[in-house]
């Protein structure tokens, strides 16, 4: 019964998240985050075409072989550099961040840096 209402929950901030940044974001893309227990997947979403421009995750084969885990801040920090380059590749260089219904803390954050890092505003 409390799974059921944690997962009720989040999909409601979610909700809330993606609501206000709509409001906010004046035409940017997206960039939204998803966080499981054991990776961390980055993509840049264009809502007006339906597309996505770029995308990145732990389980990439050019982070794979650097020797991360996927569930470190060391790992969200690559995916978010590897995120921001492919980006800027595609012509890309402001977004809108989409945390989804996650705080903006640990591995969230440690990935929003990596990308503003790599060359992303936000």
């Amino acid at each position: 019964m409390a799974i059921q209402k944690a997962k009720q929950m989040h999909v409601r901030r979610t909700a809330r998240v993606r609501l206000a940044l709509r409001r906010k974001a004046g035409g940017r893309v997206r960039l939204s985050i998803f966080r499981s227990s054991k990776h961390i997947y980055a993509q840049i979403i264009d809502d007006t075409a339906g597309k996505t421009l770029a995308a990145a995750s732990s389980l990439d084969k050019e982070l794979k072989s650097g020797g991360t885990k996927g569930a470190d801040l060391a790992a969200a920090k690559a995916v978010g550099e590897l995120l921001a380059k492919r980006a800027v590749a595609a012509g890309v260089k402001e977004v809108a961040f989409d945390r989804g219904g996650y705080r903006y803390h640990g591995r969230v954050r440690a990935l929003a840096d990596g990308a503003r890092e790599g060359g992303l505003a936000f």
